[in-house]
């Protein structure tokens, strides 16, 4: 199938705004690449403090005759979806001991959970945290002894971050290894009623707690399609995975198979063999193209909007909010995966997954199929399934039909024409909406606004009976220079309340929305933001505000607005407390939204 031609002209167009960029950043990994690992040219002394804790392993070391394979874990047991890489380095050294490598934890980073923070004072380092573990990851990999390595992460901020510093050292391959989903606990939409009884004083904490507990339950990454499990489906669709590895359940045969044969892999497609594959040459602008049809085809979170732009310029790549419309307009809706549908990500992965999908996109001609991945050249790999027989790790065709339509359908019979993603323009900035999990009656909102400082104002109105009209609820001074732009999901409950009561609601923000914002129409990521005196600083209450997720307009109809003066807001308090004063320099040097709201800057 020939390249669908959308694809080839927003390929060919980011090809060209990032001629000079990437030019940049491969000459510099070429010069790296020719350095190569310093642990020949390290003083003894040196050599002697990296190896030391070594045991059997330190004489391949001082020879250097072995692949050093660097282990980069953001482990913790906060997280459940982090929990399972405790056991990933013992797994990882006897992994690469049996084809004559060693392998060291270079260093750990830092992972915090958004559902824990939601709604407190913590998610405003959230954002942060993104890049404050790719200056960790950076560190660890900075003793220049590692000849490859491999990232454990899976969660929101995670992935992003290991992969922004894996292009830092982009002369290294790396290869991402993956925790897996927890198994299904609880349905979410069992859940959601749940959460909204609450809201709605209809419950109290015991019964929304046991529901949280029964849906949250064991180890592994959360089951629904949020941005952990869209950072799972990019690696795919981008080649850092085995092919997939995304949604196998941890703590089972299989997983632990994929775990070794990734680090293995990982050393051999060092500079010492013959298959030399840094991550340079994989993360190229096709694989960023591939990577953005994947987010529409499964209505992946808004999140990666910001994520994509600033992992692609890490790597010289320069994205546009523009590229993501346009990509979204050929993209195919083959996935309901809540909050987008009934099914989890368990229930996905059963139905066909990741491999069904990439076949019908390549089917399709809307993938690029000659990218190289660390399964080889070619995003063919990646419709296979990977089987363990009689102990033994190895790739079987996967499925070419979907094995349940609810979940999964092919291109030719989506579940709609385009992808779950839209670009907003007009009057009142720019900004992204999720319209996958909106239903089309609900996409268009003309209503007057309501103007909110922060989300706690928004959930005291409600209580009190403010909010029965249709209503635009516009809350500001979130953007990532405000306060760090935190998630401002815990306002889901209650704004679907609201829409379910038969009133026509809106959401409009400077802020973020995470990739569960469900079925409230939200134009979140609003650019400029409101403390960089955007136009959302000038929207007062009762001004008609039109949000159109069907054409991607986002406008102010009120004609006095030329001449006002932005709205201020005191923003002390979200400047300290829970560690928030150590992020002053963050918040005074971090970009735009629209730039893939970064601290690193171009």
């Amino acid at each position: 199938m020939p390249l669908n031609s959308t694809i080839e002209r927003v390929t060919e167009r980011i090809i060209e705004r990032s001629t000079d960029a990437r030019a940049d950043y491969l000459a510099r990994m070429k010069a790296a690449q020719s350095k190569g690992p310093a642990r020949a040219h390290l003083s003894c002394s040196g050599q002697a403090h990296a190896y030391a804790a070594m045991g059997d392993d330190k004489h391949k070391l001082v020879e250097g005759s072995a692949g050093n394979l660097g282990i980069v874990t953001a482990f913790n047991d906060m997280l459940s979806a982090h929990q399972p890489f405790e056991t990933y380095p013992a797994l990882i050294k006897q992994a690469v001991r049996e084809i004559g490598g060693t392998a060291q934890v270079a260093g750990g980073v830092p992972a915090m959970c958004d559902g824990v923070t939601q709604g407190e004072a913590g998610m405003e380092l959230s954002l942060f945290s993104r890049d404050v573990i790719a200056l960790a990851a950076s560190v660890a990999l900075s003793h220049n002894t590692f000849d490859a390595a491999v990232f454990l992460g899976v969660c929101d901020k995670i992935v992003p971050g290991l992969l922004i510093a894996a292009q830092a050292f982009g002369h290294l391959p790396a290869v991402f290894l993956p925790a897996g989903p927890m198994t299904s606990g609880m349905p979410n939409e069992e859940k959601a009623m749940v959460r909204q009884e609450f809201a709605a004083g209809k419950c109290g904490r015991d019964k929304l707690m046991a529901a949280e507990m029964a849906a949250y339950h064991g180890p592994g990454t959360c089951t629904f399609y949020g941005t952990a499990n869209t950072n799972q489906m990019l690696m795919e669709f981008m080649g850092l995975h085995l092919p997939g590895a995304s949604f196998v359940t941890p703590n089972t045969p299989l997983r632990d198979a994929l775990t070794k044969h990734g680090a293995q892999q990982a050393l051999s497609l060092s500079a010492l063999g013959n298959s030399y594959t840094p991550v340079c040459n994989i993360l190229d602008e096709k694989s960023f193209v591939n990577g953005i049809v994947g987010l529409g085809a499964t209505g992946g979170s808004t999140n990666l909007l910001i994520h994509l732009v600033a992992m692609a310029r890490a790597g010289g790549v320069i994205l546009d909010w523009e590229d993501f419309s346009e990509l979204s307009e050929v993209t195919p809706l083959l996935a309901r995966v809540y909050p987008n549908g009934l099914a989890d990500v368990n229930h996905f992965h059963a139905a066909g997954g990741l491999g069904y999908m990439i076949g019908e996109l390549l089917g399709a001609g809307l993938l690029h199929p000659d990218t190289q991945t660390v399964a080889g050249e070619g995003l063919e790999h990646y419709t296979e399934d990977p089987v363990l027989k009689d102990g033994v790790l190895g790739w079987r065709a996967g499925t070419s039909e979907s094995l349940n339509d609810k979940i999964l359908r092919p291109a030719s019979d989506p579940f709609q024409p385009t992808g779950g993603l839209k670009r907003m323009t007009g009057s009142l900035g720019t900004a992204v909406m999720k319209v996958s999990a909106v239903a089309p009656e609900n996409r268009i909102v003309e209503a007057p606004a309501r103007v909110f400082h922060d989300q706690d104002e928004v959930k005291a109105a409600f209580k009190a009976g403010e909010l029965t009209g249709d209503v635009v609820v516009v809350v500001r001074f979130q953007g990532p220079k405000a306060n760090g732009m935190p998630e401002l999901h815990s306002l889901t409950p209650l704004l679907s309340i609201c829409q379910g009561r038969g009133q026509k609601v809106a959401l409009v923000t400077d802020g973020r929305m995470s990739g569960a914002s469900g079925k409230v129409p939200a134009a979140i990521h609003v650019s400029p933001e409101a403390v960089d005196g955007g136009p959302i600083a000038q929207v007062r209450d009762g001004d008609l505000l039109r949000v159109d997720g069907e054409v991607g307009t986002l406008d102010i109809l009120a004609e006095e607005v030329a001449g006002r003066p932005n709205a201020e807001a005191d923003l002390s308090a979200a400047h300290w407390g829970m560690g928030r004063e150590l992020f002053a320099a963050f918040r005074n040097t971090v970009g735009a939204a629209s730039d893939g709201a970064s601290i690193f800057g171009d």
